[in-house]
């Protein structure tokens, strides 16, 4: 197994396996998206929703565009940037 480093809540831990949940909303897996963080395992990244946010998008237009979503999933991806920023 190879160690990877994830970053949650201003922590670093060392995760040994595949997946990683963070905040029960945002997953880390090597086999999905190359490992960038996504919803929920879920091939949507973090990094979609918040460009679509950064370019205007209102979240009830993200959650037509992806109706898989929920609210509480757009606002993971902010926390999980915040938490990543601190």
């Amino acid at each position: 197994m190879n160690k990877k480093l994830y970053f949650y809540n201003k922590d670093i831990s060392i995760k040994f396996g595949i997946m990683r949940f963070i905040a029960d909303r945002i997953t880390i897996d090597d086999n999905i998206c190359n490992g960038r963080p996504t919803i929920r395992g879920k091939r949507i990244t973090v990094q979609t929703i918040l460009e679509f946010l950064q370019a205007g998008e209102s979240k009830e237009e993200i959650l037509h565009q992806y109706p898989s979503l929920e609210l509480e999933d757009i606002d993971a991806c902010l926390k999980f940037v915040v938490d990543l920023m601190n």
